[in-house]
């Protein structure tokens, strides 16, 4: 058995020739799962809010994920897994649902939309012209504005920030048990991570929540964590949000909403983009010319598993950078992935305990992700004015509109704007001036 197990493995993921084996893939699966599965607690707060069932996101969730996960491992044999991204679950929740009054029905057809186009760009050349289409720098502000909103909504969600009538926003009130107790958890998460320790991000959660047992809530209502039920069952079900999408809302309100479906297309082909590239580099993939040979497939895969997210009943699924920790790791081809793909199937078993992590134990995940999304930043070149503009008004955008569309948008018609007055008029493309003028036309209607 242990013999035709080695050469069936070899057979698909050609484990020689990438210099690896099945003991190195196998502790890179878990390494990276150990890395990403933050998202299994993270994800049903986010979504919840919008009126979804918390039970029935984290099944998705973990579907999702497990089934992205495994598409990309058969499709490109690469070591990246794929769950609900961050920053577009909040898209979905704070912009889309609680922002712009869309109920969360019609927010996964948009989901499942995107999916759809994004196929379509994957399969065809116009891939590469969306792409061309926004400069270096803004991709990198965008990446940059979508951690600082990310951040930002951990502080709130923590206690940290909280509304005030004069300065819109200010500082909570740290005496509290439950926001000391954050406060603390921020400074574990951000050490343990520094020290680089496997899995520190889910960690950090699974101390904070245990801690929260012993601490009452803001409100002095019982404790912050409530003890769960049991400690595994079968997991839940996934009737509320399965094939609930509302189809036909985005063509009955098509100039509120296509607008957004095309902010989500952006958001989820960037961060693909770069998450598949960055991973791919530091896993060798390559080419001599520094492109991915299986690109196409990649991103049939991850576009793929969006659509099939948003019938689960999840907002967009995308590759994880946290894939990395896994190359890292020794992991070099799609068996690492697999790895992945059971655990997150395997994880649904233990919904009790997930369901009963209180939101506010999140908040340091939130603010940390939001950490390494900024970091992006130092690739900025803040000297040159026609960069810093456009840049900077991207990244401020997104926390204070609390939207990352506006974000977006906002970006690119600085940029263009910015470059026709300049008479730099060559140096934005046509698709560019289109996008930007169709952004300036809904502001206006």
């Amino acid at each position: 058995m242990t013999t035709y197990l080695r050469g069936l493995c070899e057979r698909l993921f050609s484990l020689s020739g990438h210099g690896t084996s099945i003991r190195k893939e196998v502790i890179a699966g878990f390494t990276t799962f150990a890395a990403m599965s933050y998202i299994l607690a993270v994800n049903p707060m986010i979504l919840s809010q919008t009126g979804m069932d918390f039970g029935a996101v984290i099944t998705a969730t973990a579907l999702a994920a497990a089934i992205g996960t495994a598409l990309m491992a058969m499709m490109t044999n690469y070591p990246i897994a794929l769950a609900p991204g961050m920053g577009l679950n909040a898209f979905f929740t704070y912009t889309i649902t609680l922002g712009m009054g869309i109920p969360w029905e019609a927010a996964l057809a948009m989901v499942f939309y995107n999916g759809v186009i994004f196929f379509f760009l994957a399969v065809t050349g116009l891939r590469d012209k969306l792409v061309d289409a926004i400069p270096h720098h803004l991709k990198i502000a965008i990446t940059c504005g979508i951690g600082l909103f990310i951040a930002f909504i951990g502080l709130q969600n923590g206690g940290l920030i909280t509304t005030s009538e004069a300065t819109f926003v200010t500082l909570g009130d740290i005496s509290r048990p439950a926001v000391l107790l954050i406060l603390g958890g921020i400074f574990l998460t951000l050490i343990l991570v520094a020290r680089k320790i496997p899995g520190a991000i889910l960690l950090s959660i699974i101390l904070i929540s245990a801690a929260g047992l012993f601490v009452p809530t803001a409100d002095g209502d019982g404790p912050l964590t409530s003890m769960p039920d049991a400690l595994i069952s079968m997991p839940a079900s996934l009737g509320p949000t399965f094939f609930a999408l509302d189809f036909a809302y985005p063509f009955t309100y098509f100039t509120t909403v296509w607008p957004i479906i095309l902010s989500l297309l952006f958001v989820d082909l960037f961060d693909t983009l770069g998450t598949l590239i960055g991973v791919s580099n530091r896993a060798g993939l390559l080419d001599e010319e520094g492109n991915l040979p299986k690109i196409g497939p990649a991103l049939q895969a991850d576009a793929s598993t969006t659509a099939i997210g948003a019938i689960l009943g999840t907002s967009t699924t995308t590759s994880y950078i946290e894939s990395a920790a896994g190359v890292e790791a020794g992991g070099r081809t799609g068996l690492t992935a697999i790895v992945v793909s059971l655990c997150f199937l395997g994880s649904m078993l233990f919904t009790p305990l997930i369901m009963a992590i209180p939101a506010s134990a999140t908040a340091p995940a939130l603010i940390v992700v939001g950490i390494f999304m900024m970091q992006g930043a130092s690739e900025l070149d803040f000297s040159d004015f026609t960069i810093a503009a456009p840049a900077v008004v991207t990244i401020l955008m997104m926390p204070m509109a609390f939207s990352i569309s506006e974000g977006i948008a906002f970006g690119l018609m600085v940029f263009v704007g910015l470059m026709a007055g300049l008479g730099r008029f060559r140096e934005v493309t046509p698709l560019a001036y289109l996008l930007a003028v169709l952004f300036l036309m809904y502001y206006i209607f």
